[in-house]
């Protein structure tokens, strides 16, 4: 921990490791929700869906290890254990129990939309109070902003292909 660089930050420490534990989470849960989706997806365009979310998965990953970082520079400890993601994530876990290309890309387009959200609240957050952790979620918020319009754009050419298919 870096003395200096944890006195530079004008808020609750221990609020924003908080918050930064939580993004942590919905990370490594949106890791592998990317990952098994990847694995068991099924139906049209599959192989297309399947190298963005493989794509997507190695970002999140990422991501994570942004945010372990932070983290550790402000004196604190990751989430250590995969079982307490789910309990301090914002996002909620979507299990690809329907390997269906519409349903998976509708689960992560949901997901995406709510990191969205975590990492617009981060940066209202911390705007002049901690610009690294404020220009860190910046970064991410541009990348999840980013995976949406990529889950988006091929749900609607899935939309249109089983649309003219059906005529």
């Amino acid at each position: 921990m870096g003395t200096r660089g944890r006195e530079i930050v004008a808020m609750d420490v221990e609020e924003l490791l908080k918050l930064l534990n939580q993004a942590y989470a919905s990370e490594w849960l949106a890791y592998y929700q990317y990952w098994l989706g990847a694995k068991l997806i099924k139906g049209p365009m599959k192989d297309a869906v399947a190298a963005e979310l493989n794509l997507h998965a190695t970002e999140e990953l990422a991501h994570a290890t942004l945010l372990a970082t932070r983290i550790v520079q402000l004196g604190g400890t990751p989430v250590l254990a995969p079982e307490g993601w789910a309990k301090v994530s914002p996002c909620p876990y979507d299990a690809p129990a329907d390997p269906y290309v519409a349903v998976l890309l509708d689960q992560n387009i949901a997901g995406e939309q709510c990191a969205i959200s975590t990492y617009k609240a981060l940066m209202d957050t911390t705007k002049d109070k901690d610009m690294v952790t404020y220009n860190m979620a910046l970064t991410i918020l541009q990348d999840e902003v980013e995976h949406e319009e990529d889950l988006q754009g091929l749900r609607e050419d899935l939309d249109l292909m089983t649309a003219r298919g059906s005529r």
